[in-house]
């Protein structure tokens, strides 16, 4: 594809990220490419996500240096702008990136040779009763990451707004929206409604959406189902819910979930993608659903969701299972598949011996 243009989006804290950022331009300038610097911090403080979208300058592709944690900043960018975002792995998990810091001049080489496919992610967004407030006191309470918190969304103008609707606000989430208890002694109570009907009204440390993206994150660690990246879907899941009924309700992606907070909760901030956006008060709601728009990823190889799933987590075999012979056999068969199995989604046969 043609790259004119490339968003950077580096974790300063890591010296390897620092260091890959100098290659990125450096390749950039080899090749005629114009190459910005997205930073979100300045001053000690935090821009907002116009004036995130301001710096980026209208990129064909992002470029994310660092963890999971760097990717999301940059996926959110990528979505604002219709780019394609290309990860590169420096973090602990690396579920969403995509390279190693090694191979990021030959990833790059294989972009603008279209050596590349395109993977598509589901987004979410939200509307709500009011638009977002955080109070000035929440600084010191909810400090996440290495700075101060992100403003709260700004509302958007091209969508109708009504009392029975609400306000649509200026939200783009790759992972979750979560709504958790802001002091250890009051619990979120909140009417969680799926399609515009009553599930249930549940008492919990938090109640969250995810996407399938976002289902090996904090759903996954709630005790929520592991989801294919490649499957549209909203999952909701509760978070130590005083209650009996503790599963996760997958639903349709055309199927919003609406989190109303009852007249005797305590308040609740909302969380978008790990940070603290606004705090919500008895009687206020919010509804999750489908963004119109999508995040494009790049992928260079195969997708591997399940090994990278059994190495991130680190899964082991049942000792029954072993002690019955031999470990599983790696599949897939070295053979094509036949006509009626040809349109699965399998990986690729090995590459025959010699």
């Amino acid at each position: 594809m043609t790259v004119r243009r490339i968003g950077l989006v580096t974790h300063g804290g890591r010296r390897e990220a620092v260091d890959a950022a100098r290659s990125v331009r450096a390749w950039c300038e080899e090749h005629g490419v114009q190459c910005t610097d997205i930073d979100v911090w300045h001053d000690g403080g935090r821009h907002s996500a116009h004036e995130e979208n301001e710096a980026a300058g209208d990129p064909d592709l992002v470029v994310t240096l660092g963890g999971d944690g760097t990717f999301l900043r940059g996926a959110r960018l990528a979505a604002e702008n219709d780019a394609l975002v290309l990860g590169i792995d420096l973090g602990r998990v690396g579920f969403l990136t995509e390279v190693s810091a090694a191979a990021v001049r030959s990833a790059l080489d294989a972009v603008r040779e279209d050596r590349l496919t395109v993977e598509q992610r589901m987004l979410l967004t939200l509307r709500a009763s009011r638009a977002f407030e955080v109070p000035a006191d929440m600084e010191a309470l909810m400090r996440y990451g290495r700075g101060p918190l992100l403003p709260p969304p700004g509302v958007r103008t091209d969508c109708d707004t009504g009392d029975e609707w609400g306000v649509a606000l200026n939200v783009t989430a790759l992972n979750d929206i979560v709504l958790e208890k802001l002091s250890r002694d009051r619990q979120v109570s909140a009417g969680v409604y799926l399609a515009g009907r009553l599930l249930a009204s549940y008492s919990a440390d938090a109640l969250l959406v995810a996407t399938p993206t976002g289902s090996t994150a904090y759903s996954f660690a709630a005790g929520g189902p592991v989801v294919s990246p490649r499957t549209d879907a909203l999952i909701f899941t509760p978070v130590a819910p005083h209650m009996t009924f503790n599963r996760s309700v997958v639903a349709a992606p055309d199927e919003p979930i609406v989190l109303r907070l009852l007249e005797r909760s305590g308040q609740a901030a909302v969380s978008i993608d790990g940070q603290v956006r606004g705090v919500l008060e008895p009687g206020d709601w919010i509804g999750v659903y489908a963004a119109p728009r999508r995040l494009r990823a790049v992928r260079l190889g195969p997708t591997d969701f399940y090994g990278r799933l059994r190495e991130r987590m680190n899964l082991t075999d049942a000792p029954a299972a072993i002690a019955d012979g031999d470990a599983a056999p790696l599949w897939p068969q070295t053979t094509p598949p036949p006509p009626d199995l040809a349109h699965l989604a399998m990986p690729p046969r090995p590459n025959p011996p010699g």
